[in-house]
């Protein structure tokens, strides 16, 4: 059906490409680019074989000439951005610069600023419009189908959306005394930042890792949570009517924690740049060069995650509660592409949202959000392409 530029070859972009050669049918071609080539090949010599057809390139994404020249020598239906947060509005740039398609699965960040916001990416509306082209926001797991699932609820079983809680879950164990699950320097940025929701209309903000509950997941167990800001709360405050409070909540164990903290009390997890033997080094960029990368995690990773959402408000005049979450399991993860259940979670949904711009369900000229979107072909798509999702009407609540 169509050609797709897939930007980075970390994790997620495994998974995704994985899953775009699964669906020959609409990804007749693809090209993968990152500023590390050897890494491309290698995946291209993996899977190469198939229908789809596979090529590479060497891209610095940070340079729109170079993202420019690229896309106009490939000439895709999509970008598919899943390189770092860093880079989200060099490839947007890119994109107007030759009207193509673009998606992301995370909100960009600035490098020297632990913020996770929309604002810079939704200021480009009107120049996508003007171009006729469409930006799809966020189209992972969290942000991403929580977006959806939100759509669907309101669609399907609210008129009205009161209070959501977005759980985030990963009963995992990797083995190690300390480690992430996706990039280092993002994971620990998030984390460490304030935490932040939204209720009546503002937003509270609380100390990192300060709420803290206890929630029993299927599939996992009984798990510490904690309130975290994460960027679908921004934009769910924004599109779904009538809410009162937004909260999003995220598991970790206390080994995590504790080595966490004392990374935080010595320095370790800071973005300011420091001298070092005569050179400026970033001790959060360090310390992610030390750790596990996570994309060797996948093989010794066993358990589960089990991420959804909590809604409740009205229907016909009447109260009602309605939970819908997906579990996956990392060891199946693992032998089907090769990745533990993290970059799954969040490969599988980038390849969704990339083929419904492809066949037109989703596209129309601006720059979205997934919830802005009809979300019944993305839901059926979570059920054929690895996600399915399950639902409760009588769950546990979050106080």
């Amino acid at each position: 059906m169509g050609k797709a530029l897939i930007v980075g070859c970390g994790g997620v972009a495994g998974v995704a490409i994985h899953k775009c050669c699964q669906n020959s049918e609409v990804f007749e071609e693809i090209c993968i680019a990152s500023r590390t080539k050897s890494k491309c090949d290698a995946l291209k010599a993996q899977l190469e074989g198939g229908k789809t057809k596979i090529t590479t390139a060497q891209v610095d994404a940070d340079n729109v000439e170079e993202m420019v020249a690229l896309i106009e020598a490939f000439k895709p239906d999509v970008v598919l951005n899943l390189a770092l947060p860093y880079q989200d509005l060099s490839i947007m740039d890119a994109c107007l610069a030759t009207g193509t398609h673009y998606v992301d699965t995370a909100n960009y960040e600035p490098t020297d600023t632990a913020k996770f916001e929309y604002k810079w990416q939704w200021a480009y509306r009107e120049r996508f419009e003007k171009a006729g082209i469409t930006a799809l926001l966020g189209s992972g797991f969290d942000p991403g189908v929580t977006g959806v699932f939100a759509a669907y609820a309101l669609k399907h079983h609210f008129d009205e959306i009161h209070y959501i809680d977005i759980l985030d879950c990963n009963g995992g164990d990797h083995g190690y005394p300390f480690a992430t699950n996706f990039n280092p320097e993002i994971n620990i940025r998030e984390v460490t930042s304030k935490g932040r929701y939204w209720e009546e209309g503002r937003w509270v903000e609380t100390e990192p890792m300060a709420i803290k509950r206890e929630y029993d997941f299927e599939g996992v167990g009984k798990k510490d949570m904690y309130l975290l800001y994460h960027e679908e709360l921004e934009s769910l405050a924004l599109n779904v009517p009538g809410l009162k409070r937004i909260r999003f909540f995220m598991t970790f164990g206390q080994s995590y924690i504790t080595h966490l903290k004392c990374l935080e009390n010595v320095g370790m997890t800071s973005i300011e740049p420091i001298e070092f033997e005569g050179k400026q080094i970033i001790p959060l960029q360090f310390l992610k060069a030390v750790l596990p990368d996570p994309a060797s995690l996948g093989p010794r990773t066993k358990g589960k995650t089990n991420i959804g959402c909590i809604f409740q408000g009205l229907k016909d005049g009447k109260p009602k509660t309605y939970y819908i979450y997906n579990i996956c399991d990392h060891q199946e993860c693992y032998k089907e592409v090769g990745s533990q259940a993290i970059s799954y979670t969040t490969g599988v949904p980038a390849m969704i949202g990339a083929m419904l711009v492809m066949q037109g369900l989703w596209q129309k000229p601006g720059v979205y959000n997934v919830e802005e979107f009809d979300p019944d072909p993305f839901m059926d798509a979570l059920n054929k392409w690895g996600l399915p999702w399950q639902e409760s009407f009588s769950p546990e609540l979050v106080d």
